[in-house]
């Protein structure tokens, strides 16, 4: 039985798998300290910082540590855990084998974060066989060449090859059979359901809807007075259909952000001007490299201020032109700084952020256009480096007072499959 795609209305049996690796923060740690193996570890940084668990090993999971936790919870919960530092480098290094494993069973590839990733292997079975036997060759020819676990979701949907890869976890094959997607999904909670929230869960619990089988008895008109087009979406989901928002695309589809952002929180409060301009320096970095690596120009900057007593203020601003260079993001972000800190007052975090994306070049006058193109060039040199020694190799002068550890991020420049 085929699958009905809501984008073409027409019957189309894909096989589509998701690809998961396996706590791959943790088991990365340990490919250079084995020592790890078989113990809670918590990676993200000490428990007596500020910072947040970017991932958690099965033996700290059982005391209820999850990622986006706070350090300092996830010590009270689990005390005799291991807290070490996250080194994306090495985590950048091992996405990279992880894509070139699955370049080799798939020509569409699409890297969703540095860990997981979707792959559309329609047509392939002269080449890897029928779809159980192809995701067994891969899993396996991802554990030889990267000594990693992952997990592997096989589906007509990316939807259900989605939720297919966390039911197989750890180190699992799950396929789920052509029509077979609504009554694979009817008995797990609404909550696996991606893009269902809290909020949204609350919301759906208030009316009876605890199973995505219950979601699925419900009347799509029903749905969408309560909910909007997400409604519509939700109905969508719980038959098992690629629909709303990212799924719609096809794998391998452009799917650029809207946003970019960075933000550091600092382990002591601070009121010094010169580390928190530098700081913003070095966050304007950041987002001017993941926006020229996403070939985009942001026309409008803004500034995340949190203060010592949690007071958070965001203000922004929406240039001439729009810009990927560091130091034009930073005259901005500091211009908003200057104009809304109150001197004196103690800093918990600050954020740089860029949106309204154009993907054509900023027509500019000649004497700006000969300095621009002086500044693309040097930042298109340091961004080689970077590629080649690391996201530190480089910096401006500006932010090396500011320099911090990178925080371990899901989405990093230089992601896997992004052109560079």
């Amino acid at each position: 039985m085929d699958s009905l795609q809501p984008e073409t209305g027409k019957n189309v049996c894909r096989t589509i798998f998701h690809v998961d690796m396996d706590a791959f923060f943790v088991s990365v740690e340990e490919l250079f300290d084995p020592s790890l193996k078989g113990k809670a570890v918590v990676v993200g940084g000490r428990p007596n910082e500020r910072g947040v668990v970017s991932a958690a090993s099965y033996e700290a999971r059982k005391f209820g540590v999850h990622s986006a936790m706070p350090l300092r919870t996830a010590y009270k919960l689990c005390s005799h855990a291991i807290f070490v530092d996250g080194h994306p480098e090495r985590y950048r290094d091992c996405s990279e084998k992880v894509f070139e494993v699955l370049n080799r069973f798939s020509p569409q590839v699409e890297m969703a974060s540095i860990d997981e990733a979707y792959l559309d292997m329609t047509g392939t079975e002269r080449l890897h066989g029928p779809p159980l036997r192809a995701a067994h060759l891969l899993h396996e020819a991802m554990r030889e060449a990267t000594r990693l676990n992952c997990s592997i979701g096989v589906a007509t949907s990316r939807l259900v090859a989605k939720i297919s890869s966390d039911q197989a976890k750890p180190n699992g094959v799950l396929r789920v059979m052509p029509g077979q997607e609504a009554r694979f999904l009817a008995p797990l909670d609404v909550r696996k359901v991606p893009g269902v929230g809290k909020v949204t869960e609350k919301s759906l619990h208030a009316l009876g809807i605890l199973k995505i089988g219950d979601l699925a008895r419900f009347d799509e008109a029903f749905l969408e007075s309560r909910f909007g087009k997400w409604g519509l979406a939700l109905a969508g989901k719980a038959r098992g259909l690629d629909a709303g928002g990212w799924f719609d695309s096809e794998v391998g589809a452009d799917t650029d952000p809207k946003s970019i952002s960075h933000e550091h929180t600092y382990n002591q409060d601070t009121a010094d001007v010169g580390t928190l301009e530098a700081t913003l320096a070095r966050l304007s970095e950041m987002v001017g490299r993941r926006l020229r690596e996403n070939k985009s120009h942001a026309r409008t900057v803004q500034l995340k201020l949190r203060y010592k007593d949690f007071t958070t203020i965001t203000r922004a601003h929406s240039l001439e032109h729009a810009t990927q260079i560091d130091t034009e993001i930073f005259e901005q972000a500091r211009a908003l700084f200057r104009k809304n800190w109150k001197p004196g007052r103690q800093v918990r975090l600050l954020g740089v952020h860029v949106s309204s994306f154009e993907t054509t070049e900023p027509q500019l006058g000649l004497l700006s256009e000969d300095q621009h193109g002086r500044w693309e060039q040097a930042l298109a040199a340091a961004d080689r480096l970077r590629d080649k020694y690391g996201e530190s190799a480089v910096s401006l002068a500006s932010g090396m007072r500011g320099r911090f550890r990178e925080r371990t991020h899901e989405n990093p420049a230089g992601l896997p499959g992004k052109p560079k």
